[in-house]
């Protein structure tokens, strides 16, 4: 079949909305109508050049959508389930697995290198020329074939578009909070940066009963949207000192838990030093380059410096449970969402991350 996808041919290109040719699901696979697809950072690092990934790619990772046919042998999937992609497939056997940290797997691991699909080989197609699946599931594409293993049905009933968040931005943020840190009724947060990511590390840390919750960013309309989710107070980094502004916020303690969102060396150098004794920095943000950090406080004081990827928590059970909480209106996706666009407008959609103008988007299809 044909499906219009967004394909990176090069980094440091712009996205290439491509006629693509979409082999029908073989065994254990899925094809699924996409209904929504957000706009992360992840794929703009990829599309920068910042992170490499096989090309020629139709990237997307976070999405949502309905699923259009099953290949031989799919047993928990039929045509009309609504669906969520697991962007870090996972074996269920191996050792990470069995420990609760699929996101860890290498058959994961293997399917984000190579950008095909578990046997080996690509379901897209451009003139003739294989297109590599990102993270396996490609959800800048009208239809996607997924592994069955990379598929998660929705039992709640949720939009697809807020749906869509579920799969990246909101288990990432909140599950760093719940696994990760594990924030307590009266702990003090800091968060920084207050996009996509960092907001739902907010609502996450505000449901857990933090009591200080400080978000820090360098615009003053993420900061506002920050105290809409729970954040008591909010640090403009561009025009205040950001360390001691915390720590005057705090009596000079410090906070408990402070998350970098950003991933940058300059956010996570700040949110170390922002730690009380025994505190711990949790880095969602990515990024290559060099961070450094002073050995004696980590000795000294306790600090502790860990890293969360997908939440660190096991998707299939926790999404779900995101979903209920939504359902529930103790999850604010509605208001997370503040763009949409066409699949066309794709390029304008990541200007617009990468300055800064959205907390979350998804590109909608038709």
């Amino acid at each position: 079949m044909k499906a219009r996808g967004a394909v990176l041919f090069e980094p440091g290109k712009p996205l290439e909305i491509c006629e693509l040719d979409v082999a029908p699901p073989r065994a254990g696979e899925a094809l699924v109508k996409m209904a929504a697809a957000g706009v992360c950072h992840t794929d703009l690092h990829v599309m920068q050049g910042k992170f490499a990934a096989p090309l020629p790619a139709v990237l997307g990772h976070e999405g949502s959508g309905v699923v259009a046919e099953v290949g031989p042998g799919v047993t928990s999937l039929r045509p009309g389930d609504r669906v969520v992609p697991l962007w870090r497939l996972s074996c269920g056997k191996c050792e990470f697995c069995r420990r609760g940290k699929p996101a860890l797997c290498p058959e994961g691991t293997r399917m984000r290198n190579t950008g095909r699909l578990p046997d080996g080989t690509s379901r897209l197609s451009y003139r003739g020329r294989e297109v590599m699946h990102y993270a396996g599931v490609s959800t800048f594409c009208e239809y996607s074939v997924i592994p069955e293993a990379a598929l998660l049905k929705l039992e709640v009933d949720v939009p697809l578009d807020r749906a869509a968040l579920l799969g990246c931005a909101v288990v990432t943020g909140v599950g760093a909070v719940t696994h990760a840190a594990r924030v307590q009724p009266g702990d003090s947060v800091a968060v920084f940066g207050a996009g996509g990511v960092g907001l739902n590390v907010i609502q996450g840390a505000a449901s857990a009963g933090a009591a200080t919750l400080v978000a820090v960013d360098l615009r003053d309309d993420k900061l506002d949207l920050a105290r809409q989710f729970g954040a008591t107070h909010a640090v403009n980094a561009y025009n205040e000192s950001t360390v001691e502004t915390i720590r005057s916020l705090t009596g000079g303690r410090g906070v408990d838990h402070a998350f970098d969102a950003v991933g940058s060396p300059s956010t996570a150098r700040q949110a170390f030093d922002v730690l009380a004794r025994g505190g711990k920095l949790i880095v969602l943000g990515i990024s290559n380059e060099p961070v450094s950090l002073p050995l004696a406080p980590m000795v000294f004081e306790e600090r502790q410096v860990l890293g969360s990827f997908y939440g660190s928590g096991r998707p299939r059970e926790d999404i779900p449970a995101l979903a209920a909480m939504y359902r529930a209106g103790k999850l604010n996706l509605d208001r997370l969402l503040t763009h949409r666009y066409p699949l066309g407008r794709i390029n304008e959609a990541y200007a617009a991350l990468e300055r800064g103008e959205v907390a979350r988007g998804v590109v909608v299809f038709d």
